[in-house]
């Protein structure tokens, strides 16, 4: 099916072999595409060596290796786990055990069970879930992860707002559950409907990063909003005074 590489997986001039896939009938372009970029994704490779469900833990791991979001204790949800790659990361992270549970997954695909997460199989949007959440944590959290996406459609426009309004319900989340002082990470999509997550997140924490990590691929048009330091749920007439001075500053979008 596939080209074939020497033991070491580089040539006679020490170059990395790409791994060619023959064409197949019934497999589209687009999928041969994807598996090419599978094979050849030194990620993927990585991850089957360290026993992670998905390259994307390297994301967590990249961003936690910089900002630091993660420690020992800590609580977390994540929300869109499957299959389990982020959680893995917590886990270690934070040192959940299946005796001290710290981290609660959602998602409404097969996730296989993981040691020291309490997982639903549940859609996010379905109205009790946020409730079981808080349920399940026992308090505050620490943080909250979403790597969240809504299924493509293929419709750039069309992709980008439905995992915006994904983002904007996790948002709603953090607010409700986090301490203060907790910590906040998302994956949006680039196209500009990203600034009224912007705006929100600006109000509840005193810092927001974009986040580009080196494990997203280059091509894609995945991007990551960090927002550290939340500031606490204010009252109705707090946050009518904060949406007053985001007006002033030229940074408020109803």
């Amino acid at each position: 099916m596939t080209g074939t590489k020497n033991n070491s997986g580089r040539g006679s001039g020490g170059r990395e072999l790409t791994v060619r896939v023959k064409t197949s009938r019934g497999r589209t372009a687009s999928s041969q595409r994807w598996l090419e970029r599978q094979l050849n994704d030194p990620y993927v490779a990585r991850s089957k060596r360290e026993g992670y469900r998905s390259r994307a833990a390297y994301k967590l791991i990249e961003i936690d290796d910089k900002h630091h979001i993660l420690a020992p204790g800590m609580s977390v949800v994540d929300l869109g786990a499957a299959p389990g790659g982020w959680s893995q990361v917590a886990v270690d992270r934070v040192g959940s055990t299946d005796d001290t549970k710290l981290v609660v997954a959602i998602d409404y695909l097969e996730m296989d069970e993981l040691p020291g997460v309490i997982l639903f199989k549940k859609d996010f949007l379905d109205e009790d879930a946020p409730a079981l959440l808080e349920q399940a944590l026992g308090g505050r959290a620490d943080v909250v992860l979403s790597d969240m996406a809504a299924p493509t459609t293929g419709h750039q426009k069309t992709d980008h707002l439905r995992t915006i309004f994904l983002c904007e319900v996790a948002v709603d989340f953090a607010i409700r559950v986090l301490k203060p002082g907790g910590h906040f990470l998302t994956k949006v999509f680039r196209g500009g409907a990203e600034n009224t997550v912007l705006t929100q997140l600006k109000q509840h924490f005193t810092s927001v990063h974009h986040i580009k990590p080196p494990a997203s691929r280059a091509g894609s048009v995945e991007l990551f909003l960090l927002a550290k330091g939340f500031k606490g749920r204010k009252t109705g007439a707090e946050e009518g005074h904060a949406r007053d001075a985001a007006e002033d500053d030229g940074s408020w979008r109803p």
